[in-house]
């Protein structure tokens, strides 16, 4: 029927709206608890989750689990269908934190560095997490990742990962490297332990990440360029 009304009626495309996008997006059944909706140790929270904390959905036969949409390669947000039909975004509780998009296997990248320190603080352990990957995102943006890093990044990047930073010599000395053959110390690039996102200056300018085309998505900005 469909072919036999297409060869009279014809074809027009339209174009997907916003909420087309998101109902687009790969989905999960989750409980929201009273800390929010937990996924892979990320915890999403929101005041709107308020009214349904501990409480079934009205899919009976998802045994009271909610619908989740999300972008796996911007992990950062959710979407969860509330009981009014709409697909509500809910934040990250560390997404200010982290001003680049990463994906799951980024987050379980850092998730397995972290595999032998104290999880009896689960807030805690969920606050280093985002911590080592802001670090994780400035060694990248800095060069000074090493290729497993720089690799895990470049598959979220919307930007050319920079290259390998070389070492610096004072002038007249030796290395018996060449520039770029910089020697990783237990497979991991220096950094500084407390250069923190959060240390940055307080102004007006926007975090550079998002002036390199890392904003957060926007389904209905997605929308409008078609």
């Amino acid at each position: 029927m469909w072919a036999a009304l297409l060869a009279v009626a014809g074809y027009m495309p339209v174009p997907l709206t916003g909420g087309d996008y998101l109902e687009l997006l790969p989905l999960r059944w989750q409980a929201i608890t009273a800390s929010g909706i937990r996924i892979h140790h990320r915890t999403y929270d929101h005041d709107l989750l308020a009214p349904y904390r501990g409480q079934p959905s009205p899919h009976t036969s998802r045994n009271g689990k909610w619908e989740i949409h999300y972008n796996p390669h911007d992990v950062r947000q959710i979407w969860v269908r509330l009981p009014d039909g709409e697909l509500t975004e809910i934040p990250w509780i560390h997404r200010d934190h982290v001003h680049q998009p990463f994906n799951d296997h980024t987050w379980q990248h850092i998730r397995s560095l972290a595999l032998h320190s104290n999880h009896s603080d689960g807030e805690q352990h969920e606050a280093d997490l985002a911590d080592a990957l802001d670090q994780l995102m400035r060694r990248v943006h800095s060069g000074h990742a090493t290729k497993t890093e720089k690799a895990l990044i470049a598959r979220t990047a919307t930007v050319p990962v920079p290259a390998a930073r070389p070492a610096e010599h004072p002038a007249g000395t030796s290395t018996g490297h060449h520039a770029g053959d910089r020697p990783q110390h237990g497979g991991e690039a220096p950094y500084c332990e407390d250069d923190s996102i959060d240390d940055l200056p307080d102004d007006d300018s926007q975090p550079a990440s998002q002036a390199g085309g890392f904003g957060l998505y926007d389904a209905h900005e997605e929308a409008a360029k078609w």
